[in-house]
């Protein structure tokens, strides 16, 4: 099997829905609120895709400034292709092309092991909110 990775690939809605439905992302992202999942890919601004004939199979969707963060979205692979290290290398190519901004993720459930095994540190100071309504 050979992958190739392509920074900043031509991506549709339907490509970014289709890849993170088939891996376990697809349980924590609003697929089929087509107007949610059209924002989520305009304003996300840098991708990396990976391609096995064509065939979109992996996909790491991050917003970042450059120079001091980088925000990993998503690092969606589709399960059948999973344990191949098409994660990693995705990851890898991130740190490559963004080398001065820190990667920073916020990892799913079924994922939490996996990130210590490829050298991510954990950051015990993640905070987040849902809703405004939720400040007092």
């Amino acid at each position: 099997m050979k992958i190739d990775y392509h920074l900043n690939p031509p991506l549709t809605v339907h490509d970014l829905i289709d890849v993170l439905d088939k891996s376990t992302l697809g349980l924590r992202r609003p697929l089929s609120d087509l107007e949610a999942m059209e924002s989520m890919l305009a304003h996300a601004n840098y991708y990396i895709g990976a391609y096995e004939n064509g065939k979109l199979v992996g996909l790491a969707r991050a917003m970042t400034d450059f120079v001091y963060t980088t925000y990993l979205a998503d690092l969606a692979v589709d399960e059948s292709y999973q344990h191949q290290g098409i994660g990693k290398e995705l990851i890898r190519l991130l740190k490559i092309n963004i080398p001065k901004a820190k990667l920073i993720l916020l990892a799913a459930p079924a994922a939490e092991g996996y990130y210590p095994k490829i050298g991510m540190q954990n950051h015990p100071h993640c905070y987040f909110i849902n809703d405004v309504e939720e400040i007092n």
